[in-house]
């Protein structure tokens, strides 16, 4: 490898919006994270539905689904 381009690899901690702390190696420092395996709903079997507006019931109402 050639000496001088390579980024400074070093430890470092990413945060999740949830609270979860990860210790890895990164080229970054201190990295801050809005989702996490701990609270991503794939991860965790839990969907969370979002119903802005009504944009499902008018949705379904539109195509006479309900």
């Amino acid at each position: 490898m050639k000496e001088g381009i390579h980024p400074k690899y070093d430890q470092t901690t990413i945060r999740c919006a949830c609270g979860e702390i990860i210790e890895t190696g990164s080229t970054k420092k201190d990295i801050k994270v809005e989702i996490c395996s701990k609270c991503h709903p794939f991860y965790t079997g839990k969907q969370k539905l979002i119903d802005t507006g009504g944009r499902v019931d008018r949705f379904n109402k539109k195509f006479g689904l309900k």
